[in-house]
């Protein structure tokens, strides 16, 4: 009978490769999710629509050029992206060396040996050995491709937390970029209001220089001009603290960062709708990932338990040996060839309770998957109801609050006109500054916070991720 080559030892096992597959397939699990989102709307819309805010690119829902090019530069030079996508070509390596175990192992070598005497006669001897071996892990329960299973999920996971860095960096961008703005804005109704201060301050003590105030009047009047001086060290600090989480966000060293357009200019979307709550399983990488943790985990189980079922590995051998001795002519000339297969079953009899314990502990490892999943989808679906909230409610307070500083603006005038013709005292006009300049740095704040919630509404659906 003629002995296998490794060659026909490769194909023979190649046919085994495929066999059953003990332990769970996966199965995406029924999640009952909510018929529609929850907000504090007297009329709540039908959410029927399919399209959502979160379908847009980022740089279609950030319209301003100078916060564009602040994300691009962030989604080139931030660090903790750098390491997401680390982490994807180390799991991708990781897979691939877990999938090579599902195929035969080929080695080979060769020797040589060249010697001048032997046993006291002055021979050339001559020696030149090759060797070939292959060895083979039938997979007949599946738990090699269990194996590659789960980590092609954690793969994809890592692939998905990826996606979740860059949706985070983009909102954080953004989120930081608007808080700038915001304080840009209040910083320069704070000058305005010194400005205006002062000019008021030189009047009134014109004012008193010729007998038609008090130094009362001269004192009220600084109060305020005091009082907007001391906002801004303040608004510059959180000004310089904002520009530096900006530069890190982008990979740079602290330094100060470029502005576009002013936060009045920045445009509100004419509309933002939701989407389906259905589609938020496949909008959120967060979601996404959770998913895969449990793929992965559910391979695991396959993989402990093929551990109970017996171990078959085959081994293939062969070589050759040329040798060569003379002594002024040919004395031997040889070339000889070996081949042998072996195999080789392992059957577990008893651990000691590891092998059961070791499927105990992945099968609690898949019920810990499931329910971050399920805490996953849940938490997706608070992030947005919050975001719809407090995008619903800062609207309306931004609202109300211009009306607040049209009305009070109107007051400072009528107060000063009053004043002016000796009608009533200065502390009314002090009192409606005040009142005013308080009531524009809170629609500053205001406006600011309707952006945020915007971005976090972006944020929570999912959006900003897809390049």
């Amino acid at each position: 009978m003629r002995t296998p080559t490794p060659a026909a030892f490769v194909l023979l096992a190649s046919g085994l490769i495929g066999g059953c597959m003990v332990g769970p397939n996966y199965h995406r699990p029924a999640i009952q999710t909510p018929a529609a989102y929850r907000d504090l709307s007297e009329n709540p819309p039908a959410q029927t629509q399919a399209a959502s805010y979160a379908d847009l690119p980022w740089w279609q829902v950030f319209q301003d050029p100078q916060l564009q090019d602040l994300i691009r530069t962030a989604l080139k030079q931030n660090y903790d992206l750098q390491l997401a996508t680390e982490r994807i070509t180390q799991a991708r390596a990781q897979l691939q060396v877990t999938h090579s175990n599902e195929y035969p192992q080929l080695g080979a070598g060769v020797t040589g040996t060249d010697e001048k005497v032997f046993q006291g006669i002055p021979l050339s001897t001559k020696f030149a050995t090759a060797a070939a071996d292959a060895t083979f892990q039938l997979d007949l329960f599946g738990q090699l491709r269990r194996e590659t299973e789960s980590a092609r999920a954690q793969l994809l996971a890592t692939e998905f937390a990826q996606k979740t860095a860059i949706l985070t960096l983009v909102s954080d961008v953004a989120s930081d970029y608007f808080a700038l703005l915001d304080l840009d804005l209040q910083l320069q109704i704070t000058r305005d209001t010194i400005t205006t201060q002062e000019d008021a301050l030189k009047l009134t003590q014109f004012r008193l220089e010729h007998g038609v105030a008090t130094a009362l009047d001269v004192l009220q009047a600084r109060q305020v001009l005091d009082t907007a001086n001391a906002e801004v060290p303040e608004l510059q600090r959180q000004i310089g603290i904002e520009e530096n989480a900006i530069s890190i966000l982008l990979g740079d060293y602290p330094q100060s960062v470029v502005r576009g357009r002013p936060l009045v200019d920045q445009p509100f979307p004419p509309e933002v709708p939701a989407g389906l709550p259905s589609s938020l399983l496949e909008r959120r990488p967060d979601i996404l990932r959770a998913e895969q943790n449990l793929v992965s985990a559910n391979a695991q189980i396959g993989v402990a338990k093929a551990a109970f079922f017996p171990q078959i590995s085959l081994t293939a051998n062969g070589g050759g040996v040329v040798s060569r001795s003379t002594e002024f002519t040919n004395i031997i000339d040889s070339n000889l060839g070996t081949w042998g297969v072996a195999g080789q079953l392992t059957q577990p009899i008893f651990t000691a309770g590891r092998l059961r314990g070791n499927l105990r502990a992945t099968e609690s490892q898949q019920r810990q998957s499931l329910i971050s999943y399920k805490q996953a989808i849940q938490g997706a679906f608070g992030d947005v109801s919050d975001a719809l909230i407090a995008y619903e409610q800062y609207h309306k307070v931004r609202v109300a609050q211009e009306v607040t500083v049209k009305d009070l603006s109107e007051s400072v005038s009528t107060s000063l006109k009053r004043y002016r013709g000796g009608i009533t005292t200065y502390l009314e006009v002090l009192d409606n500054q005040r009142s005013l300049f308080a009531a524009q740095l809170t629609l500053a704040q205001d406006r600011g916070d309707e952006f945020q919630s915007l971005v976090q509404l972006y944020r929570a659906l999912g959006g900003g991720w897809r390049q």
